[in-house]
């Protein structure tokens, strides 16, 4: 194994292929030189053929964003979920049974790899099997709180996110009172729908269950990718699934719940929350770009980040999303 200088723990630029590869031996996996880049901007992540055996996951995780704690707690959560036989994909155990290992500044993790293709979202049956094993997924998940992970709630997704847009000038200057203007408003919306809700039960969520993070295969669905894994209402791992007008999403939160309930108990107010908790997202979504930008990957996928265009569009976006918080919520059909 070729020794490598440390990396200093702020960014991926010296994440090289040799380094991919003499990480994986520092655990004893030894790679027979196939790699291929895995879509994901947050970590890097990579499948790599071995020698011996089937090819393996490797997630390098984005230096500073989260306490080893925090990724220790998200591979027990896992764990707990596959040995209820739940359809998750946990990190190896390789060195003295660790799942979290080090190599030249960066912490990483090995998965097995499991193949799958996107879920058959309009599909009534689909939905239905999907919606059991989130149900399994949240009857664990409220066995236990995270200690190190953060909640989903208007001050982290809301409030600072936005004013960390605001002050950090990445909105065009005739947009910026705009902006300030409607966010303000849309954070209003979401406290307001908050409150109607009342005190919901918060548990250990998946945390960002689209149907990208959901593979389908004969046997049915299996969840990947629990990174954004946090506290939260349950409804925060269904609402991400529905798509269409809103008789359409009613019919797929029916479907979804008619598998779901067998497992875990719906607490209707939390349907208050689903265009509340979609206006936080947009929010958070747009800071977490912003944040990320210093990253040579982000300016390469996101072109269009900082446009004119662009902040009109999220201007607009929020706009309807006060008028969506202001109607009647959403019901299973």
């Amino acid at each position: 194994m070729t020794p490598t200088p440390q990396t200093p723990a702020a960014d991926f630029t010296g994440l090289t292929p040799d380094i991919v590869i003499d990480a994986l031996e520092s655990v004893g996996l030894y790679s027979d030189g196939r790699m291929l880049a895995l879509n994901s901007y947050e970590n890097r992540v990579y499948q790599i053929g071995m020698e011996q055996g089937p090819p393996v996951v490797v997630k390098f995780y984005r230096p500073q964003r989260w306490s080893d704690a925090a990724i220790l707690e998200e591979h027990a959560f896992v764990q707990q979920l596959a040995e209820r036989e739940i359809p998750a994909v946990p990190a190896m155990p390789l060195t003295e049974g660790e799942t979290l290992n080090r190599f030249a500044g960066f912490r990483f993790a090995v998965f097995p790899r499991q193949g799958g293709r996107a879920p058959e979202l309009d599909d009534s049956k689909t939905l239905e099997w999907i919606g059991r094993f989130i149900g399994r997924i949240h009857a664990v998940g409220a066995m236990q709180p995270f200690q190190a992970r953060p909640t989903i709630d208007l001050a982290s997704f809301g409030e600072e996110p936005s004013n960390y847009l605001l002050l950090n000038g990445f909105l065009p200057q005739d947009l910026s009172e705009a902006y300030r203007s409607v966010v303000a408003q849309a954070l209003d919306g979401v406290r307001r729908c908050f409150d109607r809700a009342g005190e919901v039960r918060q548990i250990r969520l998946h945390g960002d269950c689209h149907g990208g993070n959901v593979l389908w295969t004969d046997h049915g669905p299996h969840f990947v990718d629990f990174d954004d894994s946090r506290m939260g209402p349950p409804i925060q791992d269904l609402w991400m699934l529905l798509s269409g007008e809103r008789a359409d999403m009613s019919r797929q939160l029916a479907d979804l719940l008619a598998g779901y309930e067998d497992f875990f108990d719906f607490d209707a107010r939390e349907l208050h929350l689903i265009e509340a908790l979609r206006t936080l997202r947009l929010i958070h979504y747009a800071a977490w770009i912003a944040r990320r930008w210093d990253d040579p990957a982000f300016p390469a996928a996101f072109p269009w980040f900082g446009t004119q265009r662009y902040w009109q569009d999220r201007i607009l976006e929020l706009r309807e999303q006060i008028a969506l918080m202001q109607e009647p919520p959403l019901w299973p059909a």
